[in-house]
């Protein structure tokens, strides 16, 4: 890699650089739900929800509750705790109480153990009110409380791990816009009265973040995919034009800067030094490897005079095209003619 140090020379690239700009500027029935007996016995002017059985069946649904789940066995792995169902291992505090101490550093004073539903709901409301402490200073709204997460509410534990997952910056990829059926069961003169709601639990990762501004990806993504292959072209023509001095190709954005180790290299390059090779890891094996890798380029680019880069290390390291672009796009713009 003693390669890396390369002489600048100027040539003007304008036609790369407008084939990217002008591509980034471009413009721009519910179904019947079967009532179970324990949901009728309800008092007046109560009500219950409950998930339509055809939303659980959904694959983004599906993948949500996965990759949370997933996500806290690996967060509390040094505890031994394994979580295989939401609402049966999360509802009585002891998990989440776990959960938090571990992701906010902290020891909850609370008891280890509680049997009871009085302390497990005591519990339960210490673990909350250190949540909502957390959460609403960044405007989370709380959609959440003691007896809907101790009622094994599906939605509610939902919304409450997708915001501490958020809020922690954890290192997974939540799928985007999931939106489930809900049934509101309600008693009102002794008659029971169901209305279909639709629930949102994700939007995108942005939005999420509090990152509420859209940019020119927003628009492409959303109204111009057709104007997406030809910005990844020119993207991948800047980033040849300096990777192939270390005879070094890529193909595919999303797929070949996903460990980081073509972000390191092509900053050494565009800036003109060697980068020592004990402050990266040139063939990372663990996702932890990666994120190490993504995170120490963008400190590069910061050095270099970039702003912060607007997406996370772990969403390169997950494949997010439109994060690897927005990554890719700023060196783009700050080094276009860079020889």
């Amino acid at each position: 890699m003693a390669g890396l140090l390369c002489k600048r020379r100027k040539k003007g690239v304008s036609d790369l650089q407008e084939e990217g700009k002008n591509a980034i500027n471009a413009p721009m029935n519910p179904s019947a739900v079967d009532i179970h007996p324990e949901d009728t016995l309800l008092e007046e002017n109560e009500e219950r929800t409950m998930i339509d059985p055809n939303s659980k069946e959904d694959p983004k649904f599906k993948e949500l509750i996965k990759v949370l789940i997933d996500w806290i066995n690996d967060v509390l792995v040094e505890e031994r705790i394994i979580v295989k169902q939401l609402e049966e291992d999360l509802y009585d505090g002891q998990v989440l109480q776990k959960l938090l101490e571990k992701l906010a550093d902290r020891k909850l004073n609370v008891a280890e153990v509680t049997q009871s539903e009085i302390g497990q709901k005591q519990k339960l409301q210490t673990v909350l009110e250190a949540v909502h402490d957390l959460l609403r200073p960044h405007g989370w709204t709380i959609k959440w409380n003691v007896d809907s997460i101790h009622g094994k509410n599906l939605i509610s534990i939902l919304h409450l791990l997708v915001a501490l997952a958020m809020h922690f910056r954890a290192p997974i990829r939540l799928p985007e816009h999931v939106s489930v059926q809900v049934v509101v069961v309600r008693k009102r003169e002794g008659l029971l009265q169901t209305t279909h709601v639709t629930e949102e639990l994700t939007t995108t990762t942005e939005m999420m973040m509090g990152r509420f501004e859209r940019d020119a990806f927003d628009t492409l993504f959303d109204h111009a995919p057709d104007k997406l292959s030809v910005v990844k072209k020119s993207l991948i023509t800047f980033v040849n034009k300096h990777l192939n001095k270390l005879n070094l190709e890529v193909t595919e954005l999303e797929t070949q800067f996903a460990d980081g180790v073509y972000l390191v290299l092509l900053m050494g390059l565009l800036e003109d030094y060697f980068v020592p090779l004990h402050n990266f890891y040139l063939t990372p094996e663990s996702f932890d490897q990666k994120v190490h890798n993504v995170s120490f380029a963008f400190e590069l680019m910061q050095d270099g005079g970039l702003k912060k880069p607007k997406a996370r290390p772990e969403d390169v390291v997950n494949l997010d095209l439109k994060s690897t672009l927005r990554v890719l796009y700023n060196l783009f713009t700050k080094y276009k003619n860079v020889e």
